[in-house]
Parts: structure tokens; sequence; C-alpha cells
């Protein structure tokens, strides 16, 4: 191989290595709104957090009307008290809630990716 097309290939390779230039700004509110969105991924940490409240409350629910009534039974049997009833309705409240919000979130994502939005 010469001199000329060796420096040739490191040409080509040079090329392929160099990163395309970066594509133009969008134009256009609406188009500066949906770049925002997917470079920053706003979607991605929107749903997350939403989520994540509502997870928390059917936690809360759950350790309020469930597990802590379960703790203070044999608490209430020493002290000579009325045992603790459990209360399912604000686990079953927090449920249909979570639920409720996770499916109309899952329609916003779905609806966005059909946008482009990612």
């Amino acid at each position: 191989m010469s001199n000329d097309e060796m420096l040739e290939e490191l040409r080509e390779i040079r090329k392929l290595l160099t990163p395309p230039p970066a594509p133009p700004a969008p134009k256009g509110l609406i188009n500066e709104f949906v770049a925002f969105i997917a470079v920053y991924k706003v979607l991605g940490l929107a749903v997350a957090f939403i989520l994540g409240i509502y997870i928390g409350e059917v936690i809360k629910a759950l350790v309020g009307s469930f597990i802590m009534p379960l703790i203070q039974i044999p608490m209430s049997d020493i002290g000579g008290g009325v045992p603790y009833v459990l209360a399912a309705g604000p686990i079953i409240n927090s449920l249909i809630t979570f639920v409720i919000v996770a499916f109309v979130v899952f329609i916003i994502v779905k609806i966005a990716t059909r946008l482009g939005i990612k």
C-alpha cells in the first residue's frame, strides 16, 4: 500500500469518526416545547413523580389501616382494651385512585409517543 493510499484511507476514517453537525434548533413555540420535553426527558420525570406520589399514598393507607392495627391488637389485649378493627376503606380508596391516575398517565404517555415525544 502506498503512502497516498494510506493517507486517503485515514481521511475516510476521519470522515466516519467525525460526528455529524447538530440539527438546527426547531422553529415555532410548539416545536421548541416538544424538543424541550424530548431533550430533558420531562415526560419520564413527570410520570415517575406522579406515580411515586400515589404509590406513597397506597403504602400510607396500607400501613395506617392494616399493618399498624395488626401491631396494636396484641397491645390492646395486654392493656385490657378492645382490639383495633381493621379498616379496608382507605386502602381500597388509595388503590382505586392510583389505578385511575396510572391509567390517565398511561394515556398521556401513549399520546405523547404518537406525537414523537419520548
